[in-house]
């Protein structure tokens, strides 16, 4: 799995998930922590990462797309310390494994997690 989080979340989540054996960058790691939110997504689409952020700009694009790629992970939760955020996606992970492969946008917030599956058909 590729990840790629964005500049709304700490670098210390991406390095933390890259310890943990997964491909993983920082959009600083990239040299976009200034890109707007339209091209890291046409980055992650074209190089097949999964967006990481706390921002919900990106569930907008895949709206607007009508697009299955890229998935998309967002974190709504008020706790959003590196700790929290790794533990809370590991934790979840083994089962939304299919999720993130078909195409989804993924929300963690306090007290649930929501799975909507791509494109979003309005």
């Amino acid at each position: 799995m590729r990840f790629l989080v964005d500049n709304a979340l700490s670098p210390k989540l991406a390095q933390k998930l890259h310890e943990h054996g997964f491909e993983t960058l920082h959009v600083r790691q990239l040299g976009m922590q200034h890109a707007s939110d339209q091209d890291i997504f046409e980055y992650a689409s074209k190089e097949n990462y999964t967006i990481v952020s706390a921002d919900t700009d990106f569930s907008h694009i895949l709206a607007r797309m009508k697009t299955t790629r890229p998935t998309f992970i967002l974190f709504r939760c008020s706790n959003k310390s590196t700790e929290n955020l790794f533990t809370l996606l590991m934790s979840h992970l083994p089962y939304l494994e299919a999720d993130i492969q078909a195409g989804s946008i993924i929300v963690f917030d306090d007290n649930r997690v929501r799975v909507r599956a791509l494109p979003i058909i309005l």
